[in-house]
């Protein structure tokens, strides 16, 4: 059993799955901390100073009469909480993500199409009296002796 598992596990296809997961994780934490720490504070800015990871809605819980001003907060006061704001820094999160990868397949077609080769010229005919494959240069056909028109 151990070994038909390494056998698998050695195949090229598991491999290249696991390099591509791994490069993929890697690459989501890039693009969260580029969405979290370089697009979004420009566009709060914009927007009015608005901190988007500090964007809620309170559902319920008791506050004994404070007001929360971040969710950290709100999480240590036990309120239950939407996190809007979160969640649109994952949406462009995934924007951002989908993009990359709409480019890099866009990409991989591209070059598939380059490599895809003219199909050769024919280099029989089919002769018209006997239907068979000859050679483009005949001029009589070698199965029907026919005279051939050129």
């Amino acid at each position: 059993m151990i070994k038909e598992f390494k056998e698998f596990a050695m195949r090229g296809n598991v491999l290249d799955m696991a390099i591509g997961i791994i490069i993929g994780a890697a690459f989501g934490k890039i693009i969260t901390s580029i969405v979290s720490d370089v697009l979004m504070p420009p566009i709060g800015l914009l927007l009015g100073k608005v901190d988007f990871s500090n964007l809620f809605a309170v559902l319920s819980g008791d506050a004994a009469g404070k007001t929360v001003n971040t969710l950290a907060e709100a999480k240590a006061a036990g309120l239950v909480t939407i996190n809007y704001g979160l969640f649109i820094n994952t949406v462009i999160d995934f924007v951002i993500v989908a993009f990359v990868i709409f480019m890099l397949i866009r990409q991989v077609n591209r070059l598939k199409k380059a490599d895809v080769k003219a199909p050769a010229a024919p280099s029989t005919k089919e002769c018209a009296y006997c239907y068979s494959a000859i050679p483009l240069k005949a001029v009589r056909c070698p199965n029907c002796t026919s005279e051939l028109k050129a």
